[in-house]
């Protein structure tokens, strides 16, 4: 007992230490950074406000939401709190702001999060192709995998081509040096990352789980948690976050745009 207790005593300070540490780093650095007076008009078009024919994927500061499909997951004031990680529907995370999405799935197609499930993933699809419907130079990062613990959907490859295929980017390396406007109007990079089923293959419709790996890490740490997040961008520069707001898809926003006017 004494010795739990002296483990969360220890937590707390290492907890408080690393707080400080990212006051003082906001204290050095202030509010200002490249991009950070630069405010969308219409977040719902924000790549096509920016110029899409500027606008490289290399160069994109990608806004995200991480579990985005569980808005509904669970049951209200029950177990919904434990599992919740977005408010939004998808439709209205893309009108947000947001490009690049998180969906887990079970082996019937419904999103799940861990053992709690909610709507079937034709929900996600829908709303997808109603956003793209209405903007017409955005471009979405659609990330799907099976959730741990469970089995792939079967013939799952087959009904995202079948779903989305006039609107998926093919997987090639050359695409990250491309602007939006040499891919439209393919608008999706669809990435599955099944557990047991092949995986996609090159040149193919849908993108391997190679292409945006997963870089959790398990702490309630805050500086070792920013840490361990700016140390993994790679070729996709993605921020993702629970309860998506405004002034996280400005900040990415204003620095994606610094970025186009070599100002980052």
């Amino acid at each position: 007992m004494g010795s739990q207790v002296s483990k969360q005593v220890a937590r707390r300070k290492a907890i408080s230490t690393e707080k400080k540490a990212l006051c003082d780093l906001h204290g050095s650095c202030g509010d200002t950074y490249p991009g950070s007076d630069y405010r969308p008009a219409d977040r719902k078009n924000w790549m096509g406000g920016l110029n899409p024919e500027k606008v490289h994927i290399n160069k994109i500061v990608w806004p995200g939401t991480h579990d985005s499909a569980t808005n509904k997951i669970g049951f209200p004031l029950i177990s919904r709190p434990f599992a919740q990680c977005q408010s939004l529907s998808i439709y209205q995370q893309l009108c947000r702001g947001a490009r690049v999405l998180d969906i887990r799935v079970q082996e019937d197609r419904r999103i799940c999060h861990g053992i709690l499930k909610t709507y079937s993933v034709d929900v996600v699809i829908n709303d997808v192709k109603k956003f793209l419907s209405e903007a017409q130079s955005e471009i979405i990062i659609l990330e799907i995998r099976t959730e741990f613990g469970h089995e792939d959907p079967a013939d799952f490859d087959k009904y995202l081509e079948e779903q989305l295929g006039e609107y998926l980017i093919h997987q090639d390396d050359h695409v990250f040096g491309k602007t939006i406007a040499e891919l439209l109007p393919k608008r999706i990079i669809c990435i599955w990352k099944p557990r047991k089923s092949p995986q996609p293959k090159h040149g193919g419709p849908l993108w391997s789980a190679g292409y945006l790996k997963d870089n959790w890490i398990d702490t309630d740490l805050p500086s070792t948690k920013f840490e361990s997040n700016m140390k993994h961008l790679n070729r996709l520069q993605i921020f993702s976050t629970d309860f998506i707001d405004e002034d996280f898809v400005d900040a990415c926003v204003g620095l994606t745009h610094a970025r186009i006017e070599g100002k980052a």
